[in-house]
């Protein structure tokens, strides 16, 4: 049976706000460099504030995600919660016109503003990014609808809404309407310190799910150990595993294949959203039914045009770039 959507995600839907900074303007504002820290409405208006030539797009780890599976062609279709606002109106539209469905219309009413995260660039590429949660946090189970987690081919979930337990619920019904219609779901496991607080939840999502994905620092504080023993561990439990790692290669173990794909190491000039776009090109080789090796390698090349400008998503024509680089 064909489904309307090839990859359907589930996520955070915020609007990334960007500007330049040194590593000074960092610690003078007490930002830990290089990671996501969650932060509360003041702080958010307080850094929002201080952010001079501010740009904005449409941000969130599984929409970015979404967006550069629409680039390569691909349905798509965005579970996610913002305010109608001028920043959640801005985000709909945005999504609508990257060609993903954004299937739930602005919550008219309500307390939070559309989420937002405040993103400082430092000259080497790192992202220090402060998240104010706000209306996404609220997202729950009666957001999912079955025509569209039912009508997914691939469901992609963000490991960040577990963070909330409406949204643990949201994903929790959300894999067993698709895995109900004969889809199949993975997770990204959004970074180490997430898996901190969740690794129990985590350990069992490895068991249930379809394929995971995580970088080296994830799996290893998944289970709590060096980065081999702990995907030994994995590729036991889970059907589909995937471990990025900084500059180096990516390995991705199903049952006994075990594949190690190269990557080219560039300078970033933005280290945003690689992770989300390896994860474009590895769900678009799943889809299209490719090997592993190949999903591997439209990953990194996916990863790699994006960390080459400013900002989360791709710029250029991905399939495009995929045939130059004879993978399709």
């Amino acid at each position: 049976m064909t489904k309307t959507y090839k990859v359907v995600g589930i996520g955070n839907a915020i609007v990334d706000v960007l500007t330049q900074s040194d590593d000074s303007f960092l610690d003078l504002m007490g930002i830990e460099k290089g990671i996501m820290q969650l932060i509360e409405r003041e702080r958010g208006e307080m850094l929002y504030g201080a952010m001079k030539d501010r740009t904005q797009a449409p941000g969130g780890s599984v929409a970015n995600t979404l967006a550069g599976i629409g680039n390569l062609g691909l349905s798509t279709a965005f579970i996610g919660r913002v305010r109608d606002d001028a920043l959640g109106r801005f985000y709909a539209d945005e999504m609508a016109q990257g060609g993903t469905d954004f299937v739930n219309p602005p919550v008219t009413g309500g307390e939070l503003p559309t989420s937002r995260s405040m993103i400082f660039v430092s000259p080497d590429g790192e992202r220090s990014m402060n998240t104010y949660l706000g209306i996404s946090a609220e997202l729950g189970p009666e957001d999912v609808a079955d025509d569209v987690a039912g009508q997914a081919e691939i469901l992609f979930l963000e490991g960040y809404l577990y963070d909330k337990p409406k949204g643990k619920q949201a994903f929790e019904r959300a894999v067993q309407v698709c895995h109900k219609n004969g889809g199949k779901a993975g997770i990204a496991l959004s970074d180490p310190f997430c898996v901190d607080r969740h690794r129990d939840d985590f350990r069992h999502l490895v068991r249930e799910l379809d394929y995971v994905i995580g970088n080296e620092h994830e799996w290893e504080a998944l289970y709590q150990t060096d980065l081999s023993a702990a995907l030994e561990q994995a590729a036991q439990e889970s059907g589909l595993i995937v471990c990025t790692r900084s500059g180096q290669d990516v390995v991705l173990v199903r049952g006994e294949e075990e594949v190690t794909v190269p990557v080219k190491r560039v300078v970033p000039v933005d280290a945003t959203g690689a992770g989300d776009q390896f994860a474009a090109g590895f769900l678009y080789g799943l889809a299209m039914g490719h090997p592993l090796e190949l999903c591997g390698r439209m990953g990194v090349a996916a990863a790699a045009e994006v960390i080459s400008h400013f900002g989360a998503r791709p710029e250029a024509d991905l399939k495009a770039l995929f045939a130059k680089a004879g993978l399709i």
